[in-house]
């Protein structure tokens, strides 16, 4: 089949590109799409293959860095797009990508990353963010957006969400059921199991919906260490926060950050994913995950098995938590936590995004 792949927009690697680069491996010879392009964000992508096509928003005025300000244009851009002749179209949707028009007899396959936050579940948090005065028109372009948003959800033959969260996200904003296939979470730089050393660790993207704050006032309180391993926009807050219980080592390398992982007594997951690769390369390295029983978590960690979920997302919530993990961690095995990151290995997502492509899976809907 003659196919498209299409993808918000490739400035840097992260969890969303990741996705699209294994599109890439398992469709040879396709063609890519998207709204903008920074070649030196992800130069290894397309290393021996052509650069994608660029819709125009390519073009504007410091598109590589505002791209984000450019997103009420993506529609209309991406609904220039010539996607004549193609028999496969798929997209990766984080940002705006299943807005592109097809051929009437293409299949038109949609992995959801998650449906876009600023227009919808954390709509209000971007809108906080927002200077007063520029409040009204921030309210006047989602809105707008998001209708536009739901009508290209009628374009998309299959959605394809990475988690059951997504996928009921899915249905509660644009009606449609979802396949779930958990992305892919590369393991193979993680070593076997070792002794795990006296402290927690928080990692990932310092922003505010992972609830940093969270893991250090609860290691604070139950004076235990904990060590921090990433950068973002809470980073103010973890300088304020941290104590000599807290060692903040900002933005670390792949090396350190599995070293990290393989030592630590547990990986502290108090905020909400829409997945979450973090805890599966956790689990890889044969260490648990104490994490807040919402979102992808409850697709990836087994309670009292590779790991422990609590409910309720206080800071009383957590203490509680981690002082009954302690209670059961005796009783933990690495080799379970290894056995359960393995179902979300490479190859396992490559058999069963083939086989849902292909028709012969066992396509599962949420």
């Amino acid at each position: 089949m003659k196919t498209a792949l299409v993808h918000y927009w490739l400035v840097g690697m992260r969890g969303g590109e990741a996705v699209f680069r294994k599109f890439m491996d398992l469709h040879p010879g396709s063609d890519v799409f998207t709204n903008v392009y920074k070649p030196e964000g992800v130069a290894s992508m397309f290393e021996g293959r052509p650069p994608p096509t660029t819709t125009w928003v390519n073009n504007l005025p410091g598109a590589s860095k505002l791209y984000p300000l450019y997103m009420p244009l993506m529609p209309s851009a991406l609904e220039q797009l010539d996607l004549s002749g193609y028999d496969l179209v798929i997209s990766s949707e984080s940002g705006p990508a299943k807005w592109v028009i097809t051929d009437p007899g293409a299949r038109h396959v949609c992995y959801v990353h998650t449906p876009m936050r600023y227009l919808w579940d954390q709509r209000l948090a971007y809108r906080e963010k927002v200077p007063s005065v520029f409040k009204p028109i921030f309210d006047s372009v989602t809105h707008k957006l998001r209708i536009k948003d739901v009508i290209s959800a009628t374009r998309v033959d299959d959605f394809v969400a990475n988690s059951s969260f997504v996928a009921s996200r899915i249905h509660r904003y644009y009606g449609r059921k979802a396949t779930v296939i958990p992305p892919p979470v590369e393991a193979k730089d993680i070593g076997p199991p070792t002794a795990p050393e006296d402290f927690y660790l928080f990692a990932g993207q310092l922003v505010s919906y992972k609830r940093v704050d969270l893991a250090i006032r609860a290691c604070q309180a139950l004076g235990r260490r904990l060590v921090i391993a990433g950068d973002g926009s809470q980073r103010g807050v973890v300088e304020k926060l941290k104590s000599s219980l807290v060692d903040f080592r900002g933005r670390v390398s792949r090396e350190e950050l599995v070293d990290l992982m393989g030592r630590c007594r547990a990986l502290l997951f108090p905020g909400v994913e829409d997945f979450g690769i973090v805890p599966v390369e956790v689990m890889a390295a044969g260490r648990p995950v104490i994490g807040f029983a919402q979102g992808g978590l409850l697709d990836s960690v087994e309670h009292l098995r590779s790991g422990f979920l609590y409910q309720g997302g206080s800071l009383d919530d957590l203490i509680g938590a981690i002082q009954a993990f302690e209670t059961w961690e005796s009783d933990f095995s690495p080799a379970a936590a290894v056995s359960r990151a393995r179902h979300f290995s490479a190859d396992a997502f490559s058999q069963r995004w083939l086989s849902f492509i292909d028709g012969s899976g066992s396509a599962k809907a949420a």
